[in-house]
């Protein structure tokens, strides 16, 4: 008990900096939606800005992880160096840990299904029609079947009302079903007929897609 008093020198930073950090990891917690739009510059988790201007809350949330880390580096009297950098790694993964713990025990139907972020589509005009293909894939960690219908979101790079993935949702509605625990590989190739549509891309790929899964009246942002 005495060497753990020796190491911390100012409990109340310390405690304070977990506090904080907490506080961080609530403004950007990505669960049941992970809304964020794609930034042009992050620090650590915290988008500052992205296509549409700065956001405040990407930059309070890094001048609070700044002063979380300042506290506990003078909290500490030894190991200063390497307690910060656990806590920078815990800090790291144990969004996705909490995450994958709530799905595998209380989550049920959406709410369980998680997504490796790694979906990619790629479009091609063929004859005056566009081949849209994507490919993803989905695990239900729930000891339950579900079932829901999938939605492309245009990524934010691209300008204001041009659409890209989305036009996938022209072949929709996209009706999945998963069986309890499985882990699937979804596979779609489309061809787009674009009438109608006055703003789109001419050809090209995207990764890290975003979509929503839809389940009656609950949705989810992935």
């Amino acid at each position: 008990m005495e060497e753990r008093v020796e190491w911390i020198k100012n409990k109340v930073a310390f405690f304070s900096s977990f506090v904080i950090l907490g506080i961080c990891m609530y403004l950007f917690f990505p669960f049941p939606n992970n809304v964020m739009r794609e930034p042009k510059f992050m620090f650590m988790s915290f988008p500052i800005q992205n296509q549409d201007g700065y956001i405040p809350l990407g930059i309070v949330g890094s001048i609070l992880f700044i002063l979380a880390f300042i506290l506990l580096f003078i909290s500490l009297s030894k190991y200063q160096g390497r307690t910060i950098l656990i806590v920078m790694i815990l800090y790291i993964i144990l969004p996705n840990l909490l995450i994958t713990a709530y799905q595998e025990t209380f989550a049920r139907g959406i709410t369980a299904v998680s997504y490796d972020n790694n979906g990619h589509c790629s479009f091609e005009v063929i004859d005056q029609k566009m081949m849209g293909q994507c490919d993803l894939v989905l695990h239900n960690r729930s000891n339950e079947d579900v079932s829901f219908e999938l939605e492309f979101i245009d990524s934010g790079f691209m300008d204001d009302d041009v659409r890209m993935e989305s036009l996938m949702n022209l072949a929709g509605p996209y009706k999945i079903t998963m069986k309890a625990n499985e882990k699937k590989p979804i596979h779609m190739d489309e061809l787009l007929n674009l009438s109608g549509v006055h703003k789109h891309i001419d050809g090209g790929g995207s990764f890290n897609i975003r979509f929503k899964l839809i389940d009656s009246e609950k949705t989810r942002t992935l």
